[in-house]
């Protein structure tokens, strides 16, 4: 279901959370972020096949390893987020998006503007976190 979002929206509290408008408007935005990562990795590609290393110069060989191992870090990264991104966009087509997969209590607003592939709300993603930390100490 394709709608049409005002230019200037930004998802408030006093709306219905999750009211189509919100779902498309935090759908548009995942698929934007999506197409930025892939342009990106497009362009780390085509300079990885461009380099072969042929530089004489010790320095200048290690600086570009240095930065190759750099972008390829950079691609696994993106490549990560890329799939959270799907799982997000997944969500919004079942229904389930922004609502915490622990507790299913609503994300809330501010969370998911600054990280729209949140799944957690930020009290059960501090308990995880903290279970985390108690069973890595064994």
């Amino acid at each position: 279901m394709m709608m049409t979002l005002p230019p200037d929206y930004r998802p408030t509290e006093d709306e219905d959370f999750m009211n189509p408008v919100q779902v498309e408007y935090f759908r548009q935005r995942l698929l934007r972020w999506r197409a930025d990562l892939l342009r990106d990795a497009d362009g780390t590609l085509a300079s990885l096949s461009e380099g072969g290393i042929r530089e004489a110069d010790i320095a200048d060989r290690a600086s570009i390893e240095t930065d190759r191992a750099l972008e390829l870090r950079t691609r696994d990264r993106a490549r990560k987020l890329i799939s959270k991104i799907d799982q997000a966009l997944v969500r919004i087509e079942v229904g389930t998006y922004g609502y915490c997969e622990e507790t299913d209590e609503p994300i809330g607003l501010r969370r998911l503007e600054a990280r729209p592939i949140a799944t957690m709300s930020i009290e059960a993603q501090e308990r995880h976190e903290k279970m985390e930390r108690v069973h890595r100490d064994d």
